[in-house]
């Protein structure tokens, strides 16, 4: 059931009456305090005078008829003054706030593109509305991300469960037979779409900063070599020539990582390398120091990319010409995942190619350790 709560007054109502109170609250006083101490120091002055009693009485009488005529009136006058100033204040407070709550209703009904206009009292309003439009925007990209990749994950998934429901059925009409081959491309549909929700799973703990990262002091040479030692039978098979270039200084630069994530990183790129090399091609890792930081780049021969695609490579299913070319097997979001734990590793990862056929470097910087 539910439950309608009594309407209460506003907060502009609600500050122009204790803004009111205040001023009859000094009103008051002001009166009291003139009315007892004025002709008491008055009387003082008028006994100095050495006048006579008739004198004296009548001068304090005029004394005190005048000073409450103009101590009324000027109390009056500020009290209405000030009542005006204060409605204007509360009206300009009440506006501003409105302004908020109105953006934050728009917000609440899914349209991200409110703002609040400066409204020029005072720092602390400004600050609210540019910390709330920041939220705005913050909202809307996060929206906009969320629905791309609600729209990228389904366009994604459509290819392998196509394929599984092709199949089952050709088999359950006995049009295509459950062979060996068969089972085997139902079996790597079926591994498609678990790295899939592998990859999706792990991309978004490391965006929220919920994945688990066991941080230790390693030499980058440990890194590199385990991951290198990983990829050379799929380089092998491939006809792929994968060297390593580094002095021993930079192999044995120190870092803080998790020696499994930091790994993963580079076997991403290390597969993303050989998927876009033709047989017969190389990769090569270099390893360098640059002023504090290991530098470690991984360069490959293959199909390189287009300019306009470079800048883009690290968003989740992004796909260019030859950007992450669904044909290559790729999940999509493999690049996303090294740039979300490079980040959390407190270094940056950078892609460069000078167009098709030229091959392409990502290179992954991450600070040293004492």
């Amino acid at each position: 059931m539910r439950r309608h709560r009594a309407r209460s007054l506003g907060l502009g109502p609600r500050l122009l009456t204790a803004i009111i109170a205040v001023i009859l609250v000094a009103a008051t006083t002001a009166g009291v305090v003139a009315s007892l101490l004025g002709p008491m120091i008055f009387h003082h002055h008028m006994l100095q005078t050495n006048g006579s009693p008739e004198v004296i009485l009548h001068a304090e009488r005029a004394f005190s008829a005048s000073s409450t005529i103009s101590l009324g009136l000027a109390l009056l006058a500020a009290l209405v003054t000030s009542i005006l100033v204060s409605a204007f204040l509360t009206r300009r407070i009440s506006s501003a706030l409105h302004r908020v709550q109105t953006a934050a209703g728009e917000i609440a009904a899914g349209s991200y593109t409110a703002r609040v206009p400066a409204v020029g009292m005072g720092t602390e309003f400004d600050e609210l509305a540019q910390d709330f439009n920041t939220m705005a925007e913050d909202l809307a990209r996060i929206e906009t991300t969320r629905t791309q990749m609600l729209s990228d994950l389904a366009h994604e998934m459509r290819t392998p469960v196509a394929t599984l429901h092709g199949y089952l059925d050709a088999i359950a009409e006995g049009v295509k037979p459950a062979d060996e081959t068969t089972v085997q491309i139902l079996k790597d549909q079926a591994h498609r779409l678990g790295r899939l929700a592998a990859d999706i799973s792990l991309v978004t703990a490391a965006e929220e900063g919920r994945l688990s990262i066991h941080l230790r002091r390693l030499e980058i040479g440990e890194i590199v070599a385990t991951a290198v030692s990983q990829a050379e039978d799929r380089y092998r098979s491939k006809d792929v020539t994968l060297t390593v270039e580094a002095p021993a200084p930079a192999l044995g630069a120190r870092i803080r990582a998790d020696p499994d994530r930091l790994g993963q990183v580079l076997t991403n790129l290390l597969d993303n390398a050989l998927r876009h090399t033709p047989a017969g091609g190389s990769v090569r890792i270099s390893v360098t120091l640059r002023a504090g930081a290991v530098r470690l780049e991984v360069t490959d021969t293959g199909e390189g990319v287009a300019a306009e695609h470079v800048p883009h490579l690290f968003e989740r299913f992004y796909r260019g010409d030859t950007a992450r070319d669904r044909a290559h097997g790729g999940s999509g979001i493999g690049l996303a995942i090294a740039r979300s734990i490079t980040q959390s590793h407190g270094g940056t990862i950078h892609a460069w190619s000078a167009g098709p056929g030229t091959g392409s470097t990502f290179t992954i910087t991450l600070p040293i350790t004492d």
